[in-house]
Parts: C-alpha cells; structure tokens; sequence
C-alpha cells in the first residue's frame, strides 16, 4: 500500500515535442534534513488528471531506493510547473 506525501520536490526532467515533461531523477529532504537523489529508473503508467479543474500529470514509477526496488507516483502541475512525491 503506497502511503500519499503529497511533499514538494525538485525535479530534473526532459519534455518531449508535445510538450509532456518525462521524470529524470529528483532530489527530497529526508527527516534528517538531508538531499536525497533519487533517479527515475522506470515509469511504469503516465495519466493526467484534473482536480477542481486543476490539470496534474500522475507518473507511477519504479527506483532502486536503499537496495531494494520501490514504487512511488510523482505528479506534475501543470498550471504551476511544480513536482510532487504523491505517494511512495
């Protein structure tokens, strides 16, 4: 069961010809207010959403996070051009 953060991060991100920003890797804030990099080995399914009319894009991916391979969602505002770690 993936646990919603909904925590601000910075991402690096490429974008394709239509426009649409594909996920790189991104860096969080840990509990110990430590940078973390984690990068993006695998989207698994891209959608886009709209909530209270506001468009966000939701990436479920795959990484390899302390050895062991983990799912997460990131989302992508579209209106804000900000990421978020949805759920991890």
């Amino acid at each position: 069961m993936l646990k919603v953060l909904m925590k601000p991060i910075e991402m690096i991100a490429w974008f394709t010809k239509d426009g649409y920003p594909i996920p790189l890797r991104y860096r969080l804030m840990d509990e110990e207010e430590k940078n973390i990099v984690i990068r993006v080995n695998k989207i698994l399914f891209k959608e886009e959403e709209k909530i209270a009319g506001n468009r966000m894009l939701l990436y479920r991916c795959e990484s390899l996070i302390n050895n062991s391979l983990k799912i997460f969602e990131l989302k992508y505002e579209i209106a804000t051009c900000k990421w978020f770690l949805f759920k991890m």
